[in-house]
């Protein structure tokens, strides 16, 4: 193996730097060349790379986002998008490609497989966590911890009015951040689009808060069916006439900042081994890491959606929000 491409695409998440860094310094000591695509799919197909080295990665580990940039490519999509992507390919001789993202950067890499053969193995980059295949994405400890530094925030100042918060966290089709951050923040009820009938759940729920209690904190995945922060902030102001009750919406700010020391490790795990299952000839597969060991998953299994969460965290925020 002499030369490798790699880009990151999709959503960004803190960690993807850290992933990259790993990648280009394992190939750097392997004597393989890498060359990074600016923005994506869409850097493929335009053919906007740069030569990477260890200098060019340097300082770079602990910046969220990703010096690559990244983006969601509707040409891609096309049959001349992907065209041009394979003769981007084809021109640099590439041996093999690392695709840092999630499960729509995955369905790419295994639609581009179809037609190039070149060894293509995955990094999750994702601040969802919703890929099957590694205990946690890269992205999604710093989301979650974002999350929970904001929450507690929040509850300041809920405490000192005595008011219900809605606060609106990332989770267009998972429920993930959600969960974990509820918990760790102490919140009385989460509402996400895996369980169905969580409206009802929560204006039952209402019944056995203690009424000593000065605060309470709902967070509502986005995708969640009732609308988000705002549909159900909107929709308790009407059943819950004696609470003042606010809506806050974190949005993008769960997708930026420092990656975390677990972020960095992790992702610095997956991209030194990224490099070496190309090496081993693994293809179309994701790179995991799953109870401290680090796994490997095809494409078409990481990518399927996670619909389920565990019933056993359901239950801890359950009796721990009473």
């Amino acid at each position: 193996m002499k030369k490798i491409g790699i880009i990151t695409s999709g959503g960004d998440s803190p960690g993807m730097n850290a992933c990259l860094r790993a990648v280009v310094r394992t190939a750097s000591v392997e004597n393989i060349s890498v060359i990074g695509f600016y923005h994506g799919y869409e850097g493929l197909i335009d053919n906007d790379y740069i030569e990477l080295s260890s200098d060019k990665v340097a300082n770079i580990i602990h910046r969220g986002g990703t010096i690559l940039k990244t983006a969601r490519s509707n040409r891609f999509m096309t049959d001349e998008g992907m065209k041009q992507a394979v003769q981007t390919l084809n021109s640099h001789n590439l041996d093999g490609f690392i695709v840092i993202g999630g499960d729509g950067s995955f369905k790419g890499a295994l639609e581009l497989s179809k037609q190039h053969h070149v060894k293509t193995i995955g990094c999750p980059g994702t601040i969802d966590n919703d890929l099957v295949g590694t205990d946690f994405t890269i992205g999604y400890d710093t989301a979650i911890n974002t999350v929970v530094e904001a929450v507690d925030k929040i509850r300041d100042t809920a405490e000192s009015h005595d008011r219900v918060f809605v606060v609106e966290v990332m989770g267009r089709d998972a429920g993930l951040i959600a969960l974990r951050s509820a918990i760790a923040c102490g919140a009385e009820a989460i509402l996400i689009p895996e369980r169905k009938g969580d409206l009802k759940l929560l204006l039952e729920k209402k019944k056995t808060w203690r009424l000593t209690k000065k605060s309470r904190i709902i967070i509502v995945a986005e995708g969640d069916e009732n609308g988000g922060a705002i549909g159900i902030g909107n929709l308790l102001k009407k059943e819950w006439p004696e609470f003042d009750i606010r809506i806050s919406i974190l949005g993008h700010i769960q997708r930026g900042g420092n990656p975390t020391c677990m972020e960095r490790v992790n992702a610095s795990l997956m991209g030194y081994h990224a490099v070496k299952a190309l090496q081993n000839n693994h293809t179309n597969e994701m790179i995991g890491i799953v109870n401290k060991k680090v796994c490997y998953t095809p494409f078409q299994n990481a990518i399927k959606h996670i619909d389920e969460l565990n019933p056993e965290m359901l239950s801890i925020l359950d009796i721990l929000s009473a």
